[in-house]
């Protein structure tokens, strides 16, 4: 049933990947289960199909010729809140925090079983509500009724919109959904566990960097103490 939903919903998938053999198997089995495929061999060429053909996620190797895929992914982030996967060869390596602190929402790790990769893309797509205006369009399951207010700190739940000091913040749709989930529970410490499952679908482990790196890019824009490290266990929002 999903494999139908995901057919006839045809998600647009920008995918930057140099290696020949990788791009054009990749390419074809994301098809056959129902994703639109742009593949491009290099981050320039991928920069002008992003700009070109609006996709509703962008599917990125770290390393590719041209621009490199944090460079891309970092421009991407400067002109859309679009879901951006990374694909690096190594799991310790630099290149996957500096991906997420360019604006990635995730990574997955080379070489990969393209099962896991379908499962990750659908589990993106589940996140940022794919339905004609796909990733553009902001999540609003926990969205509860009426603005939350933390100090200076306003979350418009209903608008998805959030304020600092009466002044509006960008967030991506990934760091609003955080957000959203500490406001259902301030003061209550939450394990990056949990953070991956509800923020990001996991249902299995996850790498909490992801979580970590999500957390100090919210932290910068809401305010370095506003969300507290409860080490050994989690982070809590102050109330």
């Amino acid at each position: 049933m999903e494999e139908q939903t995901q057919r006839r919903a045809g998600a647009r998938v920008l995918f930057v990947e140099d290696d020949d053999v990788i791009r054009e198997a990749t390419q074809l089995a994301l098809e056959r289960v129902g994703f639109r495929v742009t593949a491009v061999p290099d981050g320039l060429q991928g920069l002008e199909s992003f700009r070109a053909g609006a996709p509703d996620i962008a599917l990125l190797d770290v390393m590719v010729p041209g621009m490199d895929g944090v460079s891309l992914c970092r421009r991407i982030r400067d002109e859309s809140t679009v879901p951006v996967i990374m694909l690096s060869a190594r799991a310790d390596s630099i290149d996957v925090v500096l991906g997420l602190e360019a604006g990635a929402d995730d990574y997955v790790t080379k070489p990969f079983d393209v099962s896991v990769l379908v499962a990750r893309l659908r589990a993106v797509m589940r996140r940022f509500g794919h339905a004609g205006g796909g990733a553009r369009q902001a999540v609003e399951e926990e969205a509860a009724a009426g603005p939350l207010r933390f100090g200076d700190l306003e979350v418009d739940t209903e608008g998805m919109e959030v304020r600092r000091g009466g002044e509006r913040i960008a967030l991506t749709p990934t760091e609003m959904r955080l957000l959203l989930e500490f406001s259902a529970a301030p003061g209550t410490v939450l394990s990056r566990d949990r953070l991956l499952e509800r923020v990001w679908d996991y249902g299995w482990g996850g790498d909490t960097r992801v979580v970590d790196v999500h957390v100090q890019r919210l932290r910068a824009k809401i305010g370095q103490d506003r969300i507290e490290t409860v080490r050994g266990f989690g982070y809590k929002l102050r109330a």
